[in-house]
């Protein structure tokens, strides 16, 4: 036990360090580390300061503080630390989605809602249920399937957790495919990737369909990634490690070079990120797009007129040109409202209209969550069937978001019933969707809100899917 008191300095968990593994205890997991040392070390190199004949000093590294390293090699560690800046990819556009900063700014010191005093929080309540009279609250079903996940959802060998994700997905496609937006020449970018098996079921349901891509937006560097194994040559798959709010698709590369429709995809995609992925789409790739559709064309001799005029592929060029939409569609499966910012938020312009503003949305992003007041023990297991389905941290940052705000609302059992609150957040939610859907309204997309599983499968079960208007 001394190596515990000299390394890690716990109480320890009972049991020495496994057997040619690191002997620091590391009190944050409290146990062992697993690292394996040196021949003749004690300690992995990460926690080789704590070996007693070790003069060499390790310090924590500038740039990222978590990991150290040997003092005599900083400056060659400083060079390949996978925490260094690395140059800025082509897409990348500082704050090209991140919206317009609003002059009134909510407050620095804001108070949180369970501090709310009582007269605040009633005319809270009456201004969310006035800005809400009138909108069409009840959302249709559309719990639809597709054929190629059926495959999955029939193997006995997947558990609970992953079947409630095939469920999911499944439906995802189903709405997808009742879109039309499953088909050739369209390049699919899903955003908030993680392990991309969203795209993936995309890409086992056009297995017949060629000429298609597929763009994985996703910030952080994501493990177990299932991209890289499709047999299929004529697909591609290319992984932008980027924030949502600093990409440009009108950059990249293969979009820069065809530009091809796009159908922009999510599951779960956590709050402000679905609002920075819808103005990605409508206001960058969409409106640089049209710019560019509506130069003229090129001068012509009367030879080269002549001769075009009775051709049927310049029929089909005119043709396509007319008929092409920078995006073919979004399917997004919404998630964490309580995580949403005003100032990426794309509905602002609804929320002023019926009165509202930066401190009214807040407010309402944070009782959102009382919309699955009661449900502690639910989300717990959803929040583990998350993390074994998908291996991302987000699951855990739900977990505690959600416990952090009950644990707020329960001060206020003496005012709201359990049933008031989650009455009142679910209104909240619906109020911030709806915004979403009249910007993408006003910006020439037939839009629409439905519940695409059922609440057993998934708390988070609203779809958000938007075609462009066709004219007549």
């Amino acid at each position: 036990m001394a190596a515990q008191e000299a390394a890690g300095g716990g109480t320890g968990s009972g049991t020495g360090p496994m057997a040619e593994r690191c002997a620091f205890f590391v009190q944050r997991k409290r146990r062992f580390c697993k690292m394996v040392p040196a021949p003749g070390r004690r300690f992995c190199g990460e926690h080789g300061q704590h070996e007693k004949e070790n003069d060499r000093k390790r310090i924590p590294c500038p740039l990222d503080p978590k990991h150290t390293v040997y003092e005599d090699q900083l400056q060659k560690h400083l060079k390949k630390c996978n925490s260094r800046e690395k140059p800025k990819p082509v897409y990348f556009v500082q704050d090209i989605n991140a919206g317009v900063k609003d002059v009134a700014e909510i407050p620095a010191d804001q108070v949180t809602l369970s501090s709310l005093p009582k007269e605040e929080l009633e005319n809270l309540i009456v201004k969310l249920k006035k800005a809400s009279h009138g909108l069409e609250f009840d959302l249709k079903e559309q719990v639809l399937s597709h054929q190629a996940l059926q495959e999955a959802l029939n193997d006995p060998k997947n558990g609970d957790s992953a079947f409630k994700h095939l469920k999911q997905q499944a439906s995802i496609l189903g709405n997808m495919e009742k879109l039309h937006l499953l088909g050739p020449g369209r390049c699919f970018v899903e955003f908030g990737a993680g392990r991309g098996k969203l795209s993936h079921w995309v890409d086992i349901a056009l297995q017949d369909v060629e000429n298609i891509q597929f763009l994985l937006v996703e910030r952080a560097t994501t493990r177990f990634k299932v991209d890289g194994k499709h047999k299929r040559r004529d697909s591609i798959f290319e992984r932008l490690q980027v924030d949502i709010q600093h990409l440009c698709l009108n950059k990249v590369p293969i979009l820069e070079k065809k530009k091809l429709p796009v159908v922009g995809i999510g599951k779960h995609l956590c709050g402000a990120a679905t609002d920075l992925a819808l103005r990605c789409l409508v206001e960058s790739y969409a409106t640089c797009c049209n710019e560019e559709n509506e130069e003229p064309a090129p001068k012509r001799t009367k030879n080269e007129a002549e001769g075009a005029s009775y051709s049927s592929n310049d029929d089909d060029n005119e043709r396509n040109k007319d008929d092409f939409k920078p995006v073919a569609g979004i399917v997004i499966a919404l998630c964490c409202h309580h995580k949403c910012d005003w100032t990426h938020y794309v509905g602002r312009e609804f929320f002023r209209s019926v009165g509202l503003g930066p401190v009214e949305f807040h407010y309402f992003q944070r009782m959102s969550s009382w919309a699955t007041c009661g449900m502690r023990g639910t989300i717990t297991k959803a929040s583990t069937d998350e993390e074994s389905e998908d291996d991302t941290t987000n699951t855990e940052e739900h977990d505690q978001a959600y416990s952090k705000t009950e644990t707020a609302s329960d001060a206020l059992q003496g005012l709201l019933t359990v049933e008031e609150r989650k009455e009142i957040g679910s209104l909240c939610k619906f109020l911030i969707d709806h915004g979403r859907i009249r910007y993408l309204q006003h910006r020439g997309y037939k839009a629409a809100l439905q519940y695409y599983t059922d609440s057993s499968v998934s708390l988070e079960n609203v779809l958000l899917t938007a075609v462009p208007e066709t004219t007549t």
